[in-house]
């Protein structure tokens, strides 16, 4: 990862700890015995560029959704991430949640962007949590091409071994997110009577949605964990048990719809209801005349290039995974997200990159409980499930 471009973390959880009365903290799979504070009840709230997802999920041995709820988000208020219009979001959180009534506490808050970064080190001969503390931090200075008081980081230990020598090894994941960036929503969630208990990645979030707790993968690979957006895309790689890298993909379903509306010269919008009647699945077209036909045809040529222009940017992450040490060879990619939805996406996909995919279930780790309206399964809505289970 190139953290002059994509910045790590660290440190996250004492930074925000001065600003409000609730700890927040990126919340990766700890190893066991590793403390950290659990939560019986969570409201996982995700900010998208075009839908505001929340879902309330009762953590007691198992988790059980109480309730799954999404909204469309106006454009503009939030753009590749980045919190566009902080007072708009207050005001739209503060309906979001007054018209569904959910709990304003207990809430935790989904963040991705290309100015959070992710990466693991190993630190050796540390003899407490002190000398760790000064250990990671002096990595992060070497890493980061801004001063760390600009910066909140966070950090967690995913594995302890002895080295050849019988020295204690550490390996640890660093989250470094541009203060700025964190501060902002904080600041609309506290304007909207929100109580956050913690800022997660939604990277972190999707592996917990999509896998199952401290157990490897069937085949001992990676899982590829991809969250395709509405401007951006969250793809995360997960050993089965903790998250082992991840990045922010600057795709998503917005892009069809730009090849869409240029290969039949319409708007964004009208290209966006097209998309929705499409499918990639290997059916015979009908080949008359009629112009909806064609439209259909040069529709779906449109997505498939655009397709191979996202397969590429796949391809180039899962191969810098796997020249890292360590790298686990690849298992599957588990596709979700809203564009996810598209029929045939995943088999496209799978031809394109040459491994196999998969559209992954948003409530495959939740159980529903019978008070609960029913809930059309929606890949956006995955990101929300993952931040409200507490593992």
């Amino acid at each position: 990862m190139n953290l002059k471009q994509e910045v790590s973390l660290s440190d996250l959880k004492r930074k925000l700890t001065r600003k409000t009365p609730s700890a927040h903290s990126f919340s990766n799979r700890p190893v066991p015995g590793q403390q950290r504070e659990e939560h019986r009840e969570l409201v996982g709230l995700k900010i998208g560029a075009s839908k505001l997802a929340a879902a309330h999920i009762v953590n007691n041995g198992s988790a059980e959704l109480q309730q799954l709820v999404c909204d469309p988000m106006e454009a503009g208020v939030v753009v590749n991430g980045e919190l566009r219009d902080p007072v708009a979001l207050a005001e739209k959180l503060s309906e979001f949640f007054t018209k569904h009534n959910l709990p304003r506490k207990h809430v935790r808050l989904g963040v991705a962007n290309s100015r959070i970064g992710v990466r693991w080190f190993e630190v050796a001969g540390v003899a407490d949590e002190e000398q760790l503390e000064n250990a990671i931090r002096f990595r992060a200075h070497e890493l980061l091409p801004i001063p760390l008081e600009d910066v909140v980081m966070d950090h967690h230990v995913l594995e302890r071994y002895e080295s050849e020598d019988g020295e204690t090894v550490l390996k640890i994941l660093l989250v470094v997110a541009h203060r700025q960036l964190i501060d902002s929503y904080v600041a609309a969630c506290n304007q909207a009577g929100i109580e956050l208990v913690g800022i997660d990645l939604e990277a972190f979030a999707l592996l917990r949605a999509l896998g199952t707790p401290d157990s490897g993968t069937p085949d001992g690979g990676a899982l590829i964990g991809v969250s395709l957006g509405h401007e951006r895309s969250t793809f995360a790689v997960s050993d089965g048990r903790s998250c082992e890298f991840a990045r922010v993909l600057n795709w998503g379903g917005a892009k069809l719809n730009g090849a869409i509306a240029r290969a039949l010269a319409v708007t964004p919008i009208e290209a966006e209801t097209i998309k929705h009647g499409l499918t990639l699945e290997p059916v015979a077209l009908v080949t008359t005349d009629t112009p909806a036909d064609e439209q259909t045809q040069k529709a779906v040529a449109a997505v498939r290039a655009e397709l191979h222009s996202f397969a590429h940017e796949l391809v180039s992450s899962l191969q810098f995974y796997q020249s890292q040490p360590k790298a686990l060879p690849i298992s599957e990619i588990v596709l979700t997200g809203g564009t996810a939805n598209l029929p045939g996406l995943d088999s496209e996909l799978q031809r394109l990159v040459g491994v196999r995919v998969r559209v992954g279930d948003p409530l495959g780790r939740v159980n529903v409980a019978p008070s609960t309206a029913p809930i059309d399964p929606d890949g956006a809505l995955t990101v929300a499930v993952g931040l409200g289970i507490e593992d």
